[in-house]
């Protein structure tokens, strides 16, 4: 979810009077940023390109849960300003050497919780179940992640609302109610005009109340891909102001990065302008057989290639 950032504070650099709540968004979006570390020149993403881990954690009141229910990882390359996101389907089987095997989305609160279990408190073990997390999937991709950035459901319908929504091709009709933790999915097939919960349910959908109109993982893959684009592109294409401050206003509200605030600033103006046409969209496919997902390993290393080739252009 780094990519609701790529024009978002940068804009306010040249839109005075935003400067002020920029500064503020910053404040909060960096809070699991480690004071101390301070990057060299040569190793800033001005100049250096840079991989993320990107989570969107299911934080719902009602439930109690925190589960990354959507896991990207992103590269990023100053020189050509260009990205590669690769989106892991969260029921994906990973099997790597040093860990036990389990669901892509399962290693979060396990990391968390055996953090706890160290003495850390809540807050400082949710900071190094991501850095766990993302050192675990860069030895998965084969490549160094850098940062992590996660944002939250909320966050996202939030943003999606402060650009006045994104128009995309709902592929199926999508109705699904649970009492239990407030879902109230109801979509219909087409190419319509999405307010923030109804993207989010659109992103979100897995099949209806009578188990008919299935959607895999990697249908979900796609369609946040979709909306990404639709976002970065909105977001590219900003003339108000107003919808300016809301963007960092829910940004700030609602994404954490482990990224030193400088060094935001900076990844900022360097991708300022970054569009749907200079990302490139990679969803991670397989075959499903209860546990889990069996990815491709094709696919898999082509990801694996795409991701190495941006970090080293």
């Amino acid at each position: 979810m780094v990519l609701l950032l790529l024009v978002l504070v940068g804009v306010a650099g040249y839109l005075g009077y935003l400067v002020y709540v920029s500064k503020d968004a910053l404040k909060d979006i960096t809070t699991d940023a480690d004071p101390a570390v301070v990057v060299a020149p040569e190793d800033s993403v001005k100049v250096k390109p840079v991989a993320f881990m990107l989570l969107g954690m299911d934080t719902r009141k009602q439930t109690g849960s925190l589960n990354t229910d959507v896991m990207m990882v992103a590269a990023f390359n100053p020189a050509t300003k260009s990205a590669v996101v690769v989106s892991i389907p969260r029921d994906s089987r990973i099997a790597l050497s040093g860990y036990k095997i389990n669901k892509a989305n399962a290693y979060f609160a396990r990391f968390r919780a055996l953090e706890k279990g160290d003495g850390l408190d809540n807050a400082e073990a949710e900071k190094a179940a991501k850095k766990d997390l993302r050192t675990m999937f860069g030895k998965f991709f084969g490549i160094p992640i850098d940062y992590t950035a996660t944002i939250n459901f909320q966050g996202f319908a939030d943003v999606v609302d402060a650009l006045d929504g994104v128009t995309v091709d709902v592929d199926m009709d999508m109705h699904y109610v649970d009492n239990a933790d407030g879902t109230n999915i109801d979509l219909n097939k087409g190419r319509q005009k999405l307010m923030g919960d109804d993207a989010l349910d659109f992103v979100r959908y897995r099949k209806s109340n009578d188990g008919k109109n299935m959607s895999s993982d990697f249908d979900r893959n796609r369609r946040e891909s979709q909306v990404l684009g639709q976002i970065a592109d909105k977001m590219k294409s900003f003339s108000s102001v107003p919808k300016i401050a809301g963007v960092i206003k829910a940004v700030g509200n609602n994404l954490r990065m482990d990224i030193p605030a400088n060094e935001v600033e900076n990844m900022l103006k360097t991708y300022y302008g970054i569009g749907a046409n200079d990302i490139t969209f990679i969803p991670l496919e397989g075959t499903w057989k209860s546990p889990y997902v069996y990815l491709d390993d094709a696919k898999l290393q082509a990801a694996k290639d795409a991701l190495s080739a941006k970090l080293a252009e």
